[in-house]
């Protein structure tokens, strides 16, 4: 059987890479082990957080599908960091993991060029250095010009309970071990790393009553640019709770550290540092009193809750005493308990910008295997690899987005240009541009990127242009428009709660201050009241960031023509005379594709980057 793109894994990956790679026509099978787990959530019922939510609406703004779903599922939506500024703000919703899990599966089903199969892929076959299919359990052969891998942590996946182990890609399902063993026999290079979940517990044996409820904000603010925010605001939400753990707690689980796979050296792989477990966090912070735990509703119908902040793999005699020395859960019933996964692997170096792997031509690799953590990763390495994928089959160069144009961009160069020797989770703080990566902005920014790979129709793509049409007049009016410090001009702004002004400032200053409201804008320029929420908003932060967005957008211009010049893929770097061995050896390894690339690269200097360039220029030239 022949495909031009084959995607082995029904995950978070796997769902945006076939999608993509279907919608731009390209005849498309996505392989699962269980149909019915394609979008299967398998730890957290929620999608999005801090940065996270940011790779949500930008996976929404070209086109892909993981914010759209979310809209459907959601059962809570909140704006973390909300009292913070935009650059900074996280969206988050709690979702109904079993209908996103049907609704995924259902759009998988009815995309025109998707096939579904469930099956397990066993080998990727390779001839003369280039992937040209895969072989599966069923002694199936599938040929294709493209082979894309999201298998998450199956590959030599491992559970862990107390004890007892199982070789699992999720407990209760089977563990990917040919393949896993096939991509060590390619030559690639394999790691090994963990991740946990926690225990789900019987709604009706919680006492809610003693609780803090944590509802959901009272305007909620859809993840797709596609949702209408009017109608969006009046979802349905389920509140959350918050519960904590203290010195019983702390103590249950401290006197049970010898039998821990985590302590006992069962357990090899290295795990989360920003999601530990909860007898990690008790043996690193011995100081604290307490830990926050969220009980969080797994789905509308709330009958089973998962606990956030208590990932474990203690056995169950320890989970069950420890769940039930927390105030509120001391009569719960645990529906399924908590387990660690250890799981194959390949180091990100290994991979192109575009996701494809060097060693092995038409290969690329997406989402956990990559050694990133999360759903929102996940699905953005996805779309990027089923993109690139179809932009190699019709002969186009690779989409690579530089750290100045997303968080995907910045996410995938610290990937390949700098590896990974743990779960890699997205941050506000890894992106040196965030105030120019805002999630309010994310449209502004890639919808057209997303138009010309035909993911984004005309309708959204001309409503985008106009919106930022809209803003640069408005933002270009507010410039020119000044107020004096005379009577008339005190007394307004005093009159909309505004500080007193001592020189002359334009209305962009004044629309920049702090608590400067929507409302403040209507009352400055009356006109504005027939403009949409949503250009409001974006007149004001845009204002409020006006100086600072000028000086990074002069850094870039300053620094984009040196960090946009190409390397080639066949440049010598040994050839480069004032370069140290060491980063020589670096830049032979990661072959960044460009000079933004290889100023990311530790250890390189300024210094080097010049005599990089002169001698790209020199080669240029002859």
């Amino acid at each position: 059987m022949k495909y031009d793109v084959i995607v082995v894994g029904g995950g978070h990956a796997g769902i945006e890479a076939s999608l993509s790679s279907a919608r731009m026509g390209m005849k498309t099978l996505l392989i699962s082990m269980l149909s019915e787990n394609i979008g299967a959530t398998s730890c957290n019922p929620a999608i999005g957080g801090l940065a996270k939510g940011h790779l949500v609406k930008e996976v929404d703004a070209l086109g892909g599908q993981m914010g759209k779903t979310t809209d459907k599922c959601g059962i809570q939506f909140r704006i973390l960091n909300e009292n913070k500024g935009p650059a900074v703000r996280g969206s988050r919703a709690q979702i109904d993991m079993d209908r996103y899990a049907i609704e995924m599966r259902t759009i998988c089903l009815n995309t025109p060029n998707l096939d579904i199969a469930q099956d397990t892929v066993t080998e990727v076959i390779v001839e003369d250095e280039v992937a040209v299919g895969v072989k599966t359990e069923l002694l199936i052969e599938y040929r294709a010009k493209r082979i894309i891998i999201t298998a998450g942590t199956f590959l030599n996946g491992v559970t862990h309970i107390g004890e007892i182990q199982h070789k699992a890609g999720r407990y209760g399902e089977f563990s990917a071990t040919h393949l896993g063993d096939n991509l060590r026999d390619l030559g690639l290079n394999v790691g090994r790393l963990k991740t946990g979940t926690t225990a789900r517990i019987d709604a009706s044996s919680i006492d809610f009553s003693i609780l803090e409820q944590q509802g959901g904000d009272d305007e909620p603010i859809p993840f797709s640019f596609h949702t209408d925010r009017e109608s969006f605001k009046t979802t349905f939400q389920l509140p959350c709770y918050v519960a904590y753990t203290n010195h019983r707690t702390h103590e249950i689980i401290e006197s049970n550290f010898y039998r821990a796979p985590l302590f006992t050296g069962q357990i090899a792989g290295v795990g989360p540092r920003y999601c530990p477990s909860i007898e990690d966090k008790i043996d690193r912070f011995r100081d604290r009193d307490r830990h926050h735990l969220f009980i969080e509703p797994q789905t509308l119908e709330a009958t089973e809750y998962y606990i956030n902040g208590m990932s474990t793999s203690l056995p169950p005699d320890v989970q069950r005493d420890m769940i039930h020395s927390v105030q509120g859960l001391e009569n719960a019933k645990i529906v399924r308990y908590g387990y660690a996964i250890e799981y194959d692997y390949i180091d990100p170096t290994e991979l192109k910008h575009s996701l494809e792997t060097k060693k092995i031509k038409n290969l690329y690799l997406a989402g956990q295997i990559n050694g990133t953590t999360g759903y929102e990763e996940a699905a953005a390495q996805g779309l990027m690899a089923g993109v690139n994928a179809t932009l190699s089959l019709q002969g186009k160069e690779p989409m690579v987005f530089r750290r100045d144009e997303s968080y995907i961009g910045v996410l995938i160069d610290d990937l390949v240009t700098k590896g990974t020797k743990e779960p890699y989770r997205m941050f506000t703080s890894r992106a040196e541009y965030r105030l120019l990566l805002r999630e309010d902005n994310a449209h502004l920014r890639l919808s057209k990127y997303g138009y010309q790979l035909g993911l984004v129709d005309d309708e959204f793509y001309n409503y985008v242009e106009e919106l930022r049409k809209s803003i640069d007049e408005a933002v270009k009016e507010l410039q020119e428009h000044f107020m004096t410090p005379s009577k008339e001009s005190l007394q307004f702004l005093e009159s909309i709660g505004q500080d007193k002004i001592k020189d002359k400032v334009s209305y962009l200053r004044v629309v920049g201050r702090k608590n400067f409201s929507i409302d403040n804008l209507e009352t400055l320029m009356p006109k504005y009241q027939l403009f949409s929420r949503e250009l409001k908003e974006q007149i004001i932060i845009e204002a409020k960031y006006f100086n600072y967005i000028h000086k990074q957008k002069e850094q870039i211009t300053k620094m984009e023509a040196m960090l946009h010049t190409k390397i080639p893929e066949d440049f010598d770097f040994r050839k480069v005379s004032g370069l140290s061995s060491e980063i020589v050896e670096k830049l032979e390894k990661f072959n960044p594709p460009n000079l933004q690339s290889a100023s990311q690269i530790q250890g390189m200097t300024p210094a080097g980057l010049d005599i990089l360039q002169i001698y790209l220029k020199i080669r240029e030239k002859s």
